[in-house]
């Protein structure tokens, strides 16, 4: 029986498209890429809200094989990533594979085909040899359930639904939230509503946003002489792993170093909001890089505006025309903007069910035992399942550190399933659990263990309490784990022992 794909690749985002591209180095041309939206670009194409633009610097943010030499800001605005990922799907000549508006439902092993079964919504059956989910961390939004909410008679934004045509100019505008999300949004609406009330449960650490125009003269040389922004690269990458990789994975043995990250938040708050309880209010209680931090130089000051207000009182409930908090205080508002973040650890790992060997559910199992997966992209009884974005896979600098890592590891792993002619791979139980124990013990050192994090409410922790995000290794610990990872990790099935 041969399947109708060589694999099947959930997502068009950058990491679906760094997998077709591994795929097709190693000769595998027949692909499918599937998506819910309507065009690709991922996260770049889903959130287009007022603000919206990268969060590492640009230089960084990008495939290191395929650099732009266009980015106009340090930190680009997010209409340039997603011109970036069309630039990359037309350079590998991806778009023919790609299929939108398909929501994939379901998958599930086929041992004695060897292959795997992908069903749609609408009841499509789609087979392919292996399996890539890549619908990235931040692919399911969270909506709170707030009491009263389907009363509320005026309009609804969430951040990653943003309306383009709606203008919040003369408007009463809540925002909920105080996430990175919030953080580029809420100086955007502040300038353009007759009042702004910001609704903050957990405050997040801001630190100073160096960020400039990137002069013609500059991008021309990055296009003439690639070799200038790679330094530019370096530099950059070098400074991102001294703040995650050392301060965060390493807060034991470098605590000052995160102090002193804190005491820069802590001063930029100080210089930029004049009220004293505003600030109170803004300042964090929990350690530097339990919840990500961010940066900006606008956010901040938005509440310095008479027409901003910050509110730390909980929500009670919604009513047709506003916000009563359970201090008994009633916000008027006409809009309302979710910038609630997303919810990883309940839908999102996996975000479509996943039915390996002997029936085994992927998400019940992580659910019911420990989120884990061998190098962050494979695990036992799931034959030929590349599972990109899971656990212990995010390197602390950026997403496409994290896609390339797993893209060296693909070329090796089926590499050696090419050299035997097998017809699948598994890792086995004994690699799998080596591997789980080895990042428990390195994350023992970190911030999410060693420092106070009880108050964070961070994305970091899933519901087992584990900081089962973040890989606890220097980036090039993991780029040559992903080219040296024993082979005897995995188990090859050829024809013959099918």
């Amino acid at each position: 029986m041969t399947p109708e794909f060589d694999a099947v690749i959930v997502g068009a985002g950058f990491g679906g498209m760094g997998a077709a591209i591994a795929l097709q180095e190693m000769g595998y041309s027949r692909l499918s890429i599937l998506d819910r939206e309507d065009d690709l670009g991922g996260t770049w194409h889903v959130n287009h809200y007022p603000g919206l633009a990268v969060d590492i610097a640009s230089v960084t943010y990008s495939y290191s094989f395929a650099p732009n030499p266009n980015w106009t800001r340090l930190f680009a605005p997010g209409a340039e990533l997603k011109r970036y990922a069309e630039h990359i799907a037309d350079t590998y000549d991806l778009r023919h594979a790609m299929r939108f508006g398909v929501l994939v439902e379901r998958a599930e092993w086929d041992d004695d085909a060897q292959f795997w079964r992908v069903t749609t919504a609408d009841g499509e059956e789609i087979t392919g040899r292996f399996l890539v989910t890549a619908t990235g961390f931040l692919s399911q939004p969270h909506t709170p359930d707030f009491p009263g909410i389907d009363s509320f008679t005026g309009a609804v934004l969430h951040t990653t639904r943003w309306d383009d045509a709606h203008d919040v100019s003369g408007e009463r505008v809540a925002v909920i939230g105080t996430g990175a999300t919030a953080v580029q949004l809420i100086p955007e609406i502040a300038e353009r509503a007759e009042a702004l009330t910001v609704f903050q449960r957990t405050p997040i650490w801001v630190v100073p946003k160096i960020d400039f125009p990137i002069p013609p003269v500059v991008r021309r040389l990055f296009a003439r002489v690639p070799a200038t922004q790679k330094a530019a690269r370096k530099v950059n990458d070098a400074l991102l792993e001294a703040l995650m990789i050392v301060g965060v994975l390493h807060f034991r043995q470098a605590k000052p170093m995160n102090k002193a990250a804190a005491l820069l938040a802590k001063a930029h708050l100080r210089l930029s909001v004049r009220d004293r309880a505003t600030r109170r209010a803004l300042t964090p209680d929990y350690d530097f890089g339990c919840k990500r931090p961010t940066f900006s130089n606008k956010y901040f000051r938005a509440f310095n505006r008479r027409n901003t207000r910050l509110e730390t009182s909980p929500i009670e409930r919604f009513d047709a025309d506003g916000i009563v908090t359970v201090d008994g205080r009633h916000t008027p508002i006409d809009t309302l903007v979710l910038a609630t973040g997303f919810n990883l650890w309940d839908v999102n790992f996996p975000a479509l069910q996943i039915i390996g060997r002997e029936g085994r559910d992927l998400g019940a199992f992580w659910r019911d035992n420990r989120f884990q997966a061998y190098e962050g992209i494979t695990v036992p009884r799931f034959p030929n399942l590349l599972s990109l974005n899971s656990p212990y896979s995010y390197s602390g600098l950026s997403y496409f550190t994290t896609i390339e890592s797993q893209m060296g590891h693909m070329r090796r792993l089926l590499g050696e399933l090419q050299r035997r002619d097998a017809v699948s791979f598994e890792v086995t139980e004994e690699a799998n659990d080596a591997f789980l124990t080895e990042v428990t013990e390195r994350l023992g050192d970190s911030v999410f263990y060693r420092g106070q994090c009880s108050t964070a409410r961070s994305y970091y922790f899933n519901q087992h309490g584990e900081a089962a995000l973040l890989r606890p290794t220097s980036t090039t610990a993991s780029f040559r784990a992903a080219s040296t990872f024993p082979l005897s990790d995995y188990e090859f099935r050829t024809p013959a022992t099918v």
